[in-house]
């Protein structure tokens, strides 16, 4: 075997290559496949979805499900390009395109001429492959369930589905404060837990038991949600009566040792009148910390061991007590919440995604519906693909496997062929519930239900060599069930070929000391934030580096390089950078449609021709690039309003709104004209047209787009003009464009959530987080703040012990702060820090796996991070060797 075929695996035993692809392709077998970054995971999935149609499966008996839109577009692409490319190719290339397909020479020849028809087959047949997401597929089967199933369920027949929760959130918070209000007992739970925890921190918590909603639920309805954290067995306060006797004894003892401590602790135990005093007495931190150090005497006392060995098991024990009670008191007020929420979801015939995953599995596991729900779904399905497996939550894998599990005992007869891709280690989801545990659940099912194949791929066709073995080195023996990777791509004698640390000069400080406290001119300096600041000089070296990059590289194009961060808010000071290198740039992950500064502007513009009286939209509109007025001619026009006096023009007899004053003007400058004319009509036409006629009008009369063009810097005007376009398209969408009043539709364009991402291309450096980057790739990566500090302790959150293949949670436990959990939690808080962890190099891999020929590795120094992605890959790597192209950013100012 060469090198390369140590790389895969089938059932834990290496094979040669070409017998991996024979296994992976074949739709007649189910598999599951682990397949490293780069390794081709759409490509084996769309091939088999090739190889089904060449076997004879009707489109429609196909059924390919993965997790986003963007995702399942990009199959459907992948597929319609190959249709056609085969169509037109040659019979060596058909041939040879088979044959990369798992088929032998043979097969290949006799199903080349199909191949060649397949395009045309499928254009005549009128129906194509479904590819779907997840929650897509679960909506098709919920649209053929019984009625009574849903009313069951309390799930709206009309599966219209929530795009945005925190739409409902101000509604929601209404309802369930009333019904607080209405109810003493909550009163007095949420009371109770708000004078413990805070306002602030209370609702924090209830957003942690909204986020997990679905897990609550199936907690509660299976009995364990209560007593996953139950009060101590004895009342502490009947334990500490009864110590009374021995403390007392305790401290005639340290009295007679003698000493000033020893006294002093003993005139504290017999003044103490309840436990805080007495831990107070004995134990550092006001009674929190440790015995306090007496001397060998006193520690030598039988008595002192014992009674500070009782008191601090009840020290803990009443931390279980306080812990239980909020934990109890936060089961009843989310019961609530969540009430709250399906019953406004009810009164607007609404779903969510959890709707859709609880209502697939209610119809997929029910006995009484399972022989309904196999008869449609054995008429239809006969090959089901699956990809990005390790994002699947557990409802997910129970929802497929409450279908599946009927084909289980069936091995190679099964009527139905199942096909698994992903990678444990891409797995950075857990926020969206993913669990990587689920992959190993679905390969013993595949294995041992369906008899199919377990197989691993761990070459990669993106990496360079160089980049690829840092990939080794860092994460080989780290990363759970890593293997090390072989690369397709040859040594291509790049010298920057690798991995490289662009790192601040000797002795640049971790970060700046500002007083807090001290005076500075608030109109002329701004606020010095340590955060911020750390980060200035980090920013302003990656421009300078890429900088100096494109310049010594000219072949290379911006947008061959992207910038990753965990977090958005270092891209964001390094846009302002690269804003001032005059380095294109974009940031095609979602942001608030409101805040884009073309959208402000027109949203200004909105404002005062809904409300003409109001002057600061006005002014905000007349000096956007639409109009362009200069600050002379607002002061002109501010003095003509009666608000001030400006050089020869008196301020007038009277205020009047900026509105009647601009209408009224004499002699305008021919800008101002210009605005007279264009206002004037345009609020004319606000009383006759709908809000997307009225901004299509002002975008073409205004001639918006091309004076975004010329008035935007050249690294930004692309993006503007975008958010122009996102704003019409919003218009239209939002709720089906039934606004017909100009006034709603501001007033709901502010109040909603609206997002909008720039599309990406070839001409800007791309600055994305690592989450938004997965399955994408450039020939540059920069990786942002690898020296980030370690994320702090969670609080107020619940914890959730959901082993895979269990139907619910066997704990869902509230919890106040990982850093001090009660007791009873301590396991299982260490359980999800390990997780997390595993987590965070789950991310470092996706990151790293995004090179195809050089990773820049950059960071801003600090003094509290430990076991950094920095102190782990700088031994690795060698100083950026290109100079850095000082001074094209000045001073990072804030965005």
């Amino acid at each position: 075997m060469s090198g390369m075929d140590f790389a895969y695996y089938a059932d834990d035993r290496r094979i040669p290559r070409e017998r991996f692809y024979a296994i992976a392709c074949d739709p007649a077998r189910s598999s599951i496949v682990e397949a490293c970054a780069g390794a081709g995971k759409t490509w084996m999935l769309v091939s088999r979805i090739l190889r089904a149609l060449l076997a004879g499966a009707a489109p429609q008996q196909i059924v390919a499900i993965t997790f986003t839109r963007k995702a399942a577009g990009e199959m459907r692409e992948r597929l319609a390009e190959w249709l056609a490319a085969f169509a037109r190719d040659d019979a060596d290339r058909q041939r040879q395109a088979l044959i990369d397909r798992g088929l032998d020479a043979t097969d290949a020849e006799r199903l080349r001429p199909r191949l060649a028809q397949l395009q045309a087959e499928l254009l005549r047949g009128g129906r194509g492959v479904e590819v779907r997401t997840f929650h897509g597929w679960f909506s098709q089967l919920l649209r053929a369930a019984p009625l009574s199933l849903l009313a069951e369920l309390a799930i709206s027949p009309e599966l219209q589905l929530i795009e945005d929760e925190a739409e409902l959130m101000p509604a929601l918070w209404r309802r369930f404060h009333a019904a607080v209000l209405a109810d003493q007992a909550l009163r007095a739970d949420f009371q109770a837990l708000t004078l413990a925890r805070g306002r602030h921190n209370l609702r924090e918590w209830l957003l942690a038991a909204f986020a997990k909603r679905v897990e609550l639920g199936l907690a509660d309805a299976a009995g364990v949600l209560a007593p996953s954290l139950k009060p101590p067995a004895i009342d502490p306060a009947e334990r500490f009566d009864a110590m009374a006797p021995a403390i007392a004894a305790l401290a005639r003892e340290l009295g007679a040792v003698g000493g000033a401590k020893a006294l002093t602790a003993a005139a504290d135990l017999l003044a103490a009148g309840s436990l805080a005093e007495v831990l107070a007495a004995l134990f550092t931190q006001k009674g929190m910390g440790t015995p306090l150090k007496l001397g060998k005497a006193c520690e030598d006392l039988p008595l002192w061991r014992q009674v500070t060995a009782e008191l601090e098991a009840l020290r803990a024990d009443v931390e279980q007590q306080a812990a239980a009670a909020q934990h109890a008191a936060m089961c009843r007020l989310s019961r609530r919440l969540v009430a709250e929420f399906e019953a406004l979801k009810r009164q607007r015939g609404l779903v969510d995604m959890n709707d859709l995953e609880r209502g697939a599995l209610a119809l997929l596991a029910r006995p009484e519906l399972a022989g309904w729900v196999q008869q449609r779904l054995d008429a239809q399905v006969r090959h089901l693909l699956i990809d990005e497996f390790q994002d699947t939550s557990p409802l997910q894998w129970q929802a497929l496997h409450g279908w599946l599990q009927a084909y289980a005992g069936a091995g190679g007869g099964a009527s139905i062929s199942v096909f698994i891709v992903g990678d444990p280690k891409q797995s950075i989801y857990r926020f969206r519930r993913a669990e990587p545990r689920v992959f190993v659940a679905a390969r013993q099912f595949i294995v041992g239900g369906l008899g199919g194949a377990s197989l691993a791929c761990d070459h990669t066709r993106r990496n360079a060599p160089e980049v690829l073995a840092a990939v080794n080195a860092a994460l080989d023996g780290v990363l759970d069930g890593f293997r090390p990777h072989t690369t397709e791509v040859a040594p291509g004698g790049d010298a920057l070929a690798g991995l490289w640390l662009l790192d601040g000069p000797p002795g640049e400080k971790a970060e700046r000391e500002v007083d807090p406290l001290a005076w500075r001119p608030s109109l002329t300096e701004p606020r010095h934030e340590p955060e911020f600041e750390r980060r200035a000089a980090e920013a302003q070296r990656v421009a300078a580096c890429l900088a100096g990059l494109l310049a010594a590289r000219p072949e290379l194009r911006p947008g061959q390089i992207f910038v990753l961060a965990r977090k958005r808010e270092p891209l964001r000071q390094l846009s302002v950078a690269l804003t001032a290198a005059g380095i294109p740039h974009a940031a095609p992950e979602e942001t608030p449609l409101a805040e884009a500064p073309a959208v402000r502007d027109l949203l200004a513009l909105l404002d005062v021709l809904a409300s003409p009286g109001h002057d600061l939209s006005l002014a905000h509109a007349l000096a956007s690039p639409l109009f362009g007025i200069g600050e002379d001619e607002l002061l002109r026009l501010a003095a003509a309003a009666g608000r001030i006096a400006y050089l020869d023009a008196p301020a007038a007899d009277a205020p009047q709104p900026w509105w009647l004053a601009l209408q009224t003007l004499a002699s305008p400058s021919p800008a101002l004209a210009r605005a007279q004319r264009l206002l004037a009509d345009w609020q004319a036409a606000a009383l006759r047209s709908t809000p997307h006629e009225l901004l299509d009008r002002i975008v073409h009369e205004g001639e918006l787009l091309p004076r975004l063009l010329a008035s935007s810097p050249p690294t930004e005007a692309l993006a503007r003009v975008q958010s122009v376009q996102a704003l019409l398209r919003a218009a239209l969408d939002l709720d089906g464009g039934r606004y017909a009043q100009l006034y709603g539709f501001v007033r709901a364009l502010r109040s909603r959530p609206l997002t909008w991402a720039a599309a990406p291309g070839e001409d800007g450096v791309q600055l994305l987080t690592i989450h938004g980057a997965k399955g994408l790739e450039a020939e540059v990566v920069v990786l942002l703040d690898a020296e980030a500090a370690p994320p702090k302790a969670e609080t107020y959150g619940l914890l959730l012990d959901w082993p895979v293949g269990q139907p619910a949670p066997q704990r869902a436990a509230f919890f106040g702060s990982e850093a001090k959990p009660p007791p009873s939690l301590a396991g299982l808080v260490a359980e999800e820090q390990a997780a997390r962890r595993r987590e965070e190099f789950n991310a470092l891999y996706v990151a790293l796996t995004r090179a195809r020929r050089s990773l820049i590795l950059s960071r801003t120094p600090s003094k509290r991070a430990q076991d950094s992605w920095w102190s782990r890959l700088a031994p690795l790597g060698q100083p950026w060797p290109l100079p850095l192209q000082e001074g094209v950013a000045g001073p990072v100012q804030r965005p």
